[in-house]
């Protein structure tokens, strides 16, 4: 992964870490930055599914592999919430 993919990822996992909690139905018991966190992380890690499969340098907006980041980061910002609730309760 170059540089500018890196960069490109964390910008992306921005925005999709607030669109997973969003997402999310209820009240997600996590900060903010956390939320940001998981979001970065399933960006890096969607770009590397979508290179594995093959989908990650098309032309134009890569639709499928921000829908794989997208749920990633749901998937994500949902099992920090209910580690977090649990540790808390």
């Amino acid at each position: 992964m170059e540089i500018t993919g890196i960069f490109t990822a964390i910008i992306i996992g921005l925005i999709i870490g607030v669109l997973a909690r969003i997402i999310l139905p209820g009240k997600q018991n996590i900060q903010v930055w956390l939320t940001v966190v998981v979001g970065i992380v399933a960006a890096l890690i969607g770009t590397a599914i979508a290179a594995f499969a093959g989908y990650a340098d098309t032309p134009g907006i890569d639709w499928w592999e921000l829908i794989t980041q997208l749920v990633l980061a749901v998937v994500g910002v949902g099992a920090v919430s209910s580690m977090r609730t649990r540790k808390g309760s």
